[in-house]
């Protein structure tokens, strides 16, 4: 019996336990005690209070190395949940109304907690750094702990050469999993624009400049972004989701306010779409009279795989669970994720691990009440991190 499965059902116990309690960003009190507690247990130095108070960072040395020359790998998980109310009628499903683990950061939580452990009971030829970070659902948790040192030895004194994050994923089948070289998810950024035209009486449009007729005119020009303005092979989605106006019936409102969401798989065209998005809203407003003024909220950088650390995570998997059981043309996704900030510190590869049983041609997906993390894809997230820990660099 290997070190993984030994574990195992202590593993999917600590799943189930973090399951039941979820908490939101910036507030996984229990769940940062959970793991302190676990470590402990495991023998592995950590040092707690990190990224706001709630992140834990491990430590173990190398062992069959001297630690100050060994190289240092960094994995990551992360805790919080989501504000949903669960439908999924399990055993042990959430105890907090209103919050859920709709994500599996409860099954990322437990995976690492297990590798932790593994990883105590081994040598070990490099020095492994184990990154619980609170808030990735929002709160950019990962940048937080870039900002504290979690990378660069200011906490433990071994800066690390690469890291290696993973989701479970439901489109991906389970024992199996998937990456690729480049963006791998967007940026995911949001914005917001006031429009101010000049109010009045319904029945008398000719007095005013109508906010709510220059916003109509904006959400139709912004759709030129994505279908004139940027190449058809750099992918953009450009969303307006919210439009708010008015008090009644017969009255053209002073203001109107869109809101809505950008996602990009490139810096630059990052950086483009944005100044698109002010430009045409200025200009348009401008044309009909009114004027626009674009807020923008920066969100999460796109996630990028470097190309050596992700030529290694494929070498290595391929060795741990076999060849035909990764996929290295991994589909990119337009949804955002914090383990980006890693990856503009060091070399980061982030990989989908499958959820989908055989039989089964989809599960619940993620952020939906009915969403639970696949027990069964337990073992092969500890295997591959294990051997990701102990591979030769």
């Amino acid at each position: 019996m290997t070190a993984v499965e030994a574990l195992l059902p202590e593993v999917v116990a600590i799943r189930h336990d973090l399951h039941a309690h979820p908490e939101l960003m910036y507030a996984e009190h229990r769940t940062s005690s959970v793991v302190r507690r676990e470590l402990e247990q495991a023998g592995v130095a950590y040092r707690a209070g990190l990224a706001k108070g709630t992140g834990v960072l491990g430590f173990l040395p190398a062992t069959t190395r001297e630690p100050e020359t060994a190289p240092t790998i960094a994995l990551r998980a992360d805790m919080d949940a989501l504000p949903i109310r669960e439908a999924t009628g399990r055993p042990y499903a959430s105890q907090s109304d209103g919050k859920m683990h709709a994500c599996g950061h409860d099954g990322h939580t437990a995976i690492l907690l297990g590798t932790a452990k593994a990883l105590a009971r081994q040598e070990r030829p490099n020095n492994v750094l184990l990154l619980f970070q609170p808030a990735e659902e929002g709160g950019a948790g990962g940048r937080e702990m870039v900002r504290d040192g979690a990378l660069n030895g200011a906490v433990f004194p071994h800066p690390a050469k690469m890291i290696f994050g993973l989701h479970g994923w439901t489109s991906v089948r389970l024992g199996t999993v998937a990456t690729r070289v480049g963006a791998m998810m967007a940026a995911t950024d949001s914005f917001s624009i006031t429009i101010r035209g000049t109010g009045g009486h319904a029945a008398m449009p000719h007095t005013t400049v109508d906010p709510v007729l220059i916003a109509a005119h904006i959400v139709l020009a912004l759709q030129s972004v994505a279908s004139r303005n940027v190449d058809p092979f750099d992918p953009i989605v450009l969303s307006v989701t919210q439009l708010r106006a008015g008090t009644a019936d017969n009255i053209i409102a002073e203001t109107a306010t869109l809101g809505g969401t950008m996602r990009t798989m490139s810096p630059e065209t990052r950086v483009y779409g944005e100044r698109r998005i002010r430009e045409i809203a200025e200009g348009v407003a401008a044309s009909l009279g009114g004027s626009a003024a674009l807020a923008w909220h920066e969100g999460y950088p796109v996630t990028i795989n470097h190309p050596g650390a992700t030529a290694k995570f494929l070498e290595i998997a391929r060795a741990a669970i076999g060849p035909d059981r990764v996929d290295e043309n991994g589909a990119a996704v337009m949804g955002g994720e914090d383990f980006s900030f890693y990856g503009y510190e060091i070399p980061a590869c982030f990989f989908q691990l499958g959820l989908v049983p055989e039989g089964q041609d989809s599960v619940p997906s993620v952020h939906t009440p009915y969403f639970d993390f696949n027990d069964e894809a337990i073992a092969t997230g500890m295997t591959l991190f294990v051997a990701l820990a102990t591979a030769d660099y």
